[in-house]
């Protein structure tokens, strides 16, 4: 087997794993903050049905340095509030956000990159 294989091997069975874990994110912890009044209103834009499964996991991953500077940029509509949903939810939450987002966001980036290097021929 060569590297190139076997990088998209494993780029895409973390990409399975993480769809997994995206359904089961939204099933057990956003379907809860949707039906809350508090948190109704700050998952972030829902560019795509779903979208906001991402914004929420986004929320809770991300170091709270970065997550300051996204919410106080103009943009800060787009991004979910992660005070409020810091708030809101339980360790398993914030755990199972973690995993699902650096797990589908390096599977994302790395079967993106292996593509393109496949692609300029360098494998």
């Amino acid at each position: 087997m060569n590297i190139e294989g076997f990088l998209f091997g494993c780029s895409m069975g973390g990409m399975l794993i993480g769809l997994i874990l995206y359904v089961v994110f939204g099933q057990l912890t956003v379907k809860k903050l949707r039906r809350n009044p508090n948190t109704k209103n700050v998952l972030g834009v829902e560019f795509a049905s779903g979208w906001d499964i991402y914004n929420v996991a986004q929320a809770l991953s991300l170091p709270k340095l970065l997550l300051r500077r996204l919410e106080n940029s103009p943009l800060s509509a787009l991004y979910a509030n992660s005070k409020c949903l810091r708030k809101n939810t339980n360790v398993f939450d914030k755990v199972l956000a973690f995993i699902f987002y650096w797990l589908f966001t390096v599977s994302g980036l790395t079967l993106i990159i292996v593509i393109a290097l496949n692609g300029l021929g360098v494998f």
